[in-house]
């Protein structure tokens, strides 16, 4: 489901990059540790934008070095991790998971399965350490699992369910920053929903799966395409102006780039790739 938060390459900067992937590369290295080699796999662009909004607003002290990536051992890779990093990386296990076994649960899927399997006894390490988080997530599977049920036609509150989920998982601590931080993620949850079914939608309908993007479409065909990118526009605008209100100065620009631009590349690859099949 996730995979839709990303940088626009094209406008960032060659300094922002070197930092954008320096922090991705350091999550990459949280995972290892948390959970090994296997980690690596699960790492996400969505909680490499937590990381970096997270560092950007609490601005902890941290490390940098370089290595060998054995994905790309031409050129050593610049690490940069804080005490953010092994919380990030936790959240990033803990989705990967119920993600696996949402799959299965779903289509049977036997690597997905399998995978689960294999971070099973990683997950339950951080499930006592994170109980709020986890708590939220655990939550969030119960609740759209009987909003498929039912098949409901109410596409907020299909998409309220994931901007629940991810509010907790933005709020790294509950201080004075906790409100801002679950405001933001909030809307990029619903945002990240909308967006999936949206990407969805053709598989979904000859497979018959739940998507109440369906049911938008039958109801008002003509109107369809504007009404989900207006619905799309609207939760990427609240979740800047949450953004917004936050002191950020470090990586603001690496932050924007996500927010304004880096979000829709998905969108416009799906524009593209529409137009080419007719």
């Amino acid at each position: 489901m996730f995979g839709y938060i990303n940088v626009n390459s094209k406008e960032l900067s060659d300094q922002d990059k070197k930092i954008y992937n320096a922090y991705y590369c350091g999550l990459c290295q949280s995972l290892k540790k948390i959970c090994g080699k296997k980690g690596q796999i699960l790492l996400s662009y969505d909680m490499t934008f937590l990381q970096v909004l997270l560092s950007g607003l609490y601005e902890p002290e941290e490390k940098e070095w370089s290595y060998t990536c054995t994905l790309h051992p031409t050129k050593k890779k610049k690490i940069v991790q804080n005490k953010i990093s092994d919380y990030v990386a936790a959240m990033n296990l803990a989705l990967a998971y119920h993600s696996c076994m949402d799959d299965w649960a779903d289509n049977k899927k036997y690597t997905r399965k399998t995978m689960a399997e294999l971070i099973r006894k990683d997950y339950q390490k951080i499930v006592d350490r994170y109980p709020r988080q986890i708590n939220a997530i655990e939550k969030y599977i119960h609740e759209i699992g009987e909003i498929e049920k039912r098949e409901e036609r109410n596409i907020d509150m299909a998409a309220g369910a994931t901007g629940d989920m991810m509010s907790e998982l933005f709020a790294w601590k509950e201080d004075e920053w906790q409100q801002e931080l679950r405001s933001c993620g909030y809307y990029l949850g619903k945002y990240i929903y909308l967006m999936d079914a949206y990407d969805d939608l053709e598989k979904d309908r000859k497979q018959g799966n739940y998507n109440p993007m369906l049911f938008l479409r039958k109801e008002d065909p003509d109107n369809y395409e504007t009404v989900s990118r207006l619905m799309m526009t609207s939760m990427i605008s609240e979740c800047a102006k949450s953004f917004e209100r936050m002191p950020i100065l470090k990586h603001a620009d690496i932050l924007r780039n996500i927010l304004y631009s880096g979000v829709w590349s998905r969108y416009e690859y799906i524009q593209i790739k529409r137009r080419n099949k007719k």
